[in-house]
């Protein structure tokens, strides 16, 4: 029934809904077998997206698509989808460490970005100042998904990788408010200083700090204390927080996008129940966030006019490549005494994406003169310098001395309640490189009241006894009270970590 009501308030017969639900199937499939490429060749799978759509657009396969407007929107809601995803999966022990430098490179850095590609923009393509500026804004954001993307195959220090994950996910907020700005600047539609502007910056990012760690807070402290009904609730309720953040930020005129990274953060790192189906649940939606937004944005392009932005695009991505990004570099983190490996790759590894195409769309609904050649040299230029600088990351990282070995995971710990008997179920997989292995049971020595009650392994399962050795490959299944999970879980941590003499002096 919903599906007919669906298709009546389109205007769609049955017949012509179901065609549109095949062609959509068709692509997301065409997308996961695209991530397979993408693994191989080292390209973001989002170039592959694009190209998707550019196929089916009017130039390709014939399917019109021309509104900026409504794919402004839409980008937005995908940008919230991937920003709650990039946050939920980030951990915070990976960029508490830098979260200095990165937040000085996702606002100072990106304002010295701008400031570059402004003036090199003015120089090279005659446009006007503001028109300049504003093309320096749209091109300055890092885009997550790109970044996140690439680094999952590039395994990188954790002091670096966590400069990038943080800047990616913390300079869309400065960006899309430069962006806005600066379109009412060229648009005529303002007069105001430019203290204004900054004042309105630093209240915008204050806000969306606030709420993005308040709402994630409450809604942690919620969640450990509720036992839903099913476990698919639990990454129902955290998707719903992070984008819900976005919106409360956003009615009350703070940043929306930052409110949603660090409320993804906040509850990612906030050891919530079935905190690995959540991770799961928001992949998903992450992944099929940056498929539905690149195919859209590929039907938004006009193919027949992107050969005429490819001289402007190369000479201004040579411009944000080899002088924006690496002054911004230098001048945002020469109080940190980075080592020179760790700047030169971070000089090169600004990926652009979605956020600055999608961005692009603003000047296009604003009406700016010239705002659809705009647009065109920026998605030029991201697929170009994509294609060029993703593939390039992992062998500069080798030649500068930066590969680490790749990460294992040590111990995997999931946690289930069991509603009214205050009491959790915590499974953990023991990893390969775990110092579990070879631990017995009674040596865990875990809190009164907690017990391995249960492991599988080599797919058989059996009941523990004491005496019972721990191996590689093991799942176990550990019955505690709710009041003693923390306790229970940072015992298997450490004895994962240390062997199992951790913490002895102090048992």
């Amino acid at each position: 029934m919903s599906t007919v009501v669906g298709a009546l308030r389109f205007g769609m017969t049955l017949e012509e809904f179901s065609r549109v639900l095949l062609l959509a199937s068709g692509v997301l499939l065409l997308a996961v077998l695209a991530v397979r490429l993408s693994a191989r060749t080292g390209l973001p799978s989002l170039l592959l997206y694009l190209a998707l759509g550019l196929v089916l657009g009017e130039d390709g396969l014939g399917i019109p698509f021309a509104d900026a407007e409504v794919a402004q929107v839409l980008g937005y809601g995908a940008l919230v989808l991937i920003l709650a995803e990039g946050g939920l999966t980030t951990r915070w022990d990976a960029i508490k460490g830098v979260l200095a430098p990165a937040s000085v490179l996702a606002t100072v850095g990106t304002t010295v970005s701008i400031g570059v590609v402004g003036v090199g923009a003015h120089l090279l393509l005659q446009t006007s100042w503001p028109v300049s500026f504003l093309l320096g804004a749209v091109v300055s954001s890092t885009d997550a998904a790109a970044v996140f993307s690439v680094l999952r195959s590039v395994p990188l220090p954790q002091r670096l990788s966590g400069v990038l994950e943080a800047e990616s996910g913390l300079n869309d907020a400065p960006v899309v408010i430069a962006v806005i700005a600066l379109t009412e600047v060229a648009a005529g539609h303002s007069d105001h200083a430019w203290w204004f502007y900054l004042a309105e910056a630093v209240f915008e990012l204050g806000l969306g700090t606030v709420v993005g760690v308040g709402v994630g807070a409450a809604g942690a402290f919620l969640l450990r204390r509720s036992a839903l009904p099913s476990s698919g609730l639990y990454p129902v309720a955290v998707l719903a927080l992070a984008v819900g953040a976005f919106a409360v930020a956003d009615v009350l005129h703070g940043s929306g996008f930052l409110a949603t990274y660090l409320c993804g953060l906040v509850l990612g790192n906030a050891r919530l129940p079935h905190r690995h189906a959540t991770r799961g649940f928001a992949e998903a939606f992450g992944w099929l966030a940056q498929i539905g937004l690149f195919v859209m944005l590929g039907l938004l392009a006009n193919p027949s006019r992107l050969p005429s932005a490819v001289l402007d695009a190369l000479l201004l991505g040579l411009v944000l490549t080899l002088l924006a990004r690496p002054v911004s570099v230098v001048v945002s983190l020469a109080g940190f005494r980075l080592p020179r490996p760790d700047l030169a790759f971070l000089s090169w590894a600004g990926l652009r994406g979605a956020v600055p195409v999608v961005l692009a769309t603003v000047p296009v609904v604003a009406g700016i003169d010239g705002s659809e050649r705009l647009f065109d040299i920026v998605l030029v230029l991201v697929v170009v310098f994509t294609l060029v600088q993703a593939p390039t990351l992992a062998p500069l990282a080798r030649t500068l001395g930066l590969i680490t070995a790749a990460p294992t995971t040590d111990l995997d710990v999931e946690v289930s309640p069991l509603g009214t008997l205050s009491a959790d179920v915590v499974q953990v997989r023991v990893g390969p490189r775990s110092r579990l292995h070879g631990v017995e049971v009674f040596e865990l020595r875990l809190p009164r009241g907690a017990n391995v009650s249960l492991v599988a392994r080599d797919g058989a399962t059996f009941v523990p006894q004491p005496r019972t050795v721990l191996r590689h490959g093991d799942d176990l299944l550990v019955v505690t009270g709710t009041a003693e999970r923390r306790q229970v879980e940072e015992r298997l941590q450490a004895i994962s970590r240390d062997g199992k003499l951790a913490g002895w002096h102090q048992a």
